[in-house]
Parts: C-alpha cells; structure tokens; sequence
C-alpha cells in the first residue's frame, strides 16, 4: 500500500473510522484551546502544533490515540501516566476509554510555557 502523505490535519483525520475522527477532532480542539495561536502542521506524518517550535504531536492507531509532547513533556508528567503505555517520547491513550482531556490541557499547557521560555532566552 502506497503511503500518502497528508497536507493538513484535516486530511489526516479523515482517513479514519468515524469514532475515531471524533476523538482526534476533540484532542486536536483541547489543544487549540490552550494555545491557540499555535499554527498546525504535519510533521513526521502527524499532526502537530508550533509556535516557535513543535509543541505536540498526535496521531491515530487502530487501538489508540499516541500524543507526542516530546521528552520533556512526557519526563513532567510520567508520574500521571500509570493507567497508560508510554516511552519517553509518546504515551498512548486507548480508543475504548475516555480521553484524559484535562492531562493533554495540562501537558499542552506546560510545552507552550517551555517553548515561550526557551524563545525568550534565545532574544
């Protein structure tokens, strides 16, 4: 099978099934409305969103959601990650429970904070 390479993250969703259109619909909302001057882009073949650099990562499985909030992200937070399959860079959060939106808030939250500290150390 031929590999397409999405141009939005609208593209990118709508190649899967309904339910799961929804839930990538409802991260990728929880996100915008913490940084919502972030710009989405593809990136690595997932959708991602960047103010001065990528903040998070998300992309959709056949049996998860895997949100990407980098090292540092996942590093802060590894403590709250106990009911899920993580690594040091992705956790994964399955399709049949219920998306934890105030741990994706929270997490967004902290790398937008990072990334605005890490712009103005550079000025």
């Amino acid at each position: 099978m031929e590999n397409q390479k999405q141009e939005n993250i609208d593209e990118y969703i709508s190649r899967f099934s309904l339910e799961t259109q929804k839930l990538l619909q409802v991260v990728r909302q929880t996100i915008h409305q913490v940084i919502p001057e972030a710009k989405e882009v593809i990136s690595y073949g997932m959708p991602a969103f960047k103010v001065n650099k990528i903040l998070v990562y998300f992309a959709g499985y056949k049996n998860h959601i895997g949100f990407y909030p980098t090292g540092s992200g996942i590093d802060a937070f590894k403590s709250e990650f106990t009911d899920y399959k993580w690594s040091k860079g992705a956790v994964q959060f399955p399709l049949n429970k219920p998306l934890p939106l105030d741990l994706i808030t929270r997490i967004t939250k902290f790398r937008a904070n990072e990334d605005l500290e890490q712009a103005k150390k550079k000025k």
